[in-house]
């Protein structure tokens, strides 16, 4: 083993579609071609959002397809302590606030940024103790960093996305706290995961600063998207895989990020292939890749 660390983090949402499944081997062939370790997170922070069985469902899935974790399964929801112990360190340094806002009223400020409305400060400045969200004070200028597929990425939060939540008003802790308390605490390295997360990647370097953890490097890889531009998720209905076309689909899903096709058709050995022939220069510069006929895409989409 070496150094590196990466891991696989799906929602458990639902069952394992397509476009997580170009994430799950994009990020397990990366691990392996490193010789590193390849860790499985299951992100179900936002229990509110979790489906029964659909977390055992992605599981037996990555095992059908041969993409095998090292150690043990982590559930983001057996980790609250964490969380909270992060979140104690930013309010003593005075790196938080609480905010009362509804979603409505950010909504009504009439400021938009890259994800829609930017939260204008209300609460910055009001010193509430108690009740409303928790929401990072971010400073000014850009935040920056080298994407191993995208290139330079240059992002300035405070006026993009503004004092964004880490602890929502319902108790819940937000998906950018928790994702880079995880990393840091199980020492990820390398990110590996779909470029619909780009815009988030900023937020999460800010709060590595704060929190005085280590920058993991980060490779995006494009997101599939059905013919309308809509990301194949569980919202768009996209289909599960079924493990009995599991070598078609893991063709598939190593054409769609760039790489050479083999001539097996036994996962084990499509696999061992691509780890042997990764080449990260290859995984096309853009944030989403659309199928150019209904012909051409998988079943499982």
């Amino acid at each position: 083993m070496t150094g590196y660390r990466g891991r696989f983090a799906p929602s458990p949402t639902g069952p394992l579609h397509f476009g997580s499944l170009i994430a799950a081997v994009a990020s397990w062939v990366d691990a392996r071609a490193a010789g590193g370790t390849w860790l499985v997170r299951l992100e179900d922070v936002d229990t509110t959002r979790t489906v029964p069985g659909a977390a055992d469902a992605i599981l037996h899935a990555l095992e059908a397809f041969d993409l095998h974790w090292d150690g043990q399964i982590v559930r983001q929801s057996d980790r609250t302590a964490l969380y909270e112990q992060a979140l104690e360190a930013l309010v003593r340094r005075g790196e938080v606030y609480r905010c009362r806002c509804s979603r409505r009223e950010v909504a009504d400020s009439g400021v938009r940024g890259i994800e829609g409305a930017v939260y204008p400060g209300t609460c910055r400045a009001l010193g509430l103790e108690e009740d409303g969200a928790v929401r990072l004070r971010v400073p000014a200028g850009q935040v920056a960093f080298d994407d191993r597929v995208q290139g330079r990425i240059s992002q300035d939060v405070a006026r993009d996305i503004g004092d964004f939540i880490l602890k929502r008003r319902d108790g819940l802790f937000a998906y950018q706290l928790a994702v880079v308390v995880d990393d840091a605490e199980q020492a990820i390295t390398d990110v590996v995961r779909g470029a619909d997360l780009l815009a988030s990647t900023p937020r999460q370097i800010l709060l590595q600063g704060s929190l005085g953890f280590a920058t993991p490097r980060y490779l995006h890889v494009p997101v599939a998207v059905t013919q309308r531009g809509e990301k194949l998720s569980k919202q768009t209905r996209a289909t599960p895989v079924d493990a009995k076309d599991a070598g078609r689909l893991l063709h598939a899903a190593l054409e769609f990020l760039g790489q050479t096709r083999c001539a097996s058709a036994v996962p084990r050995e499509i696999l061992a292939e691509a780890v042997s022939r990764w080449d990260p220069a290859r995984v096309p510069r853009r944030e989403t890749t659309t199928f150019r006929d209904a012909d051409e895409a998988p079943q499982g989409l």
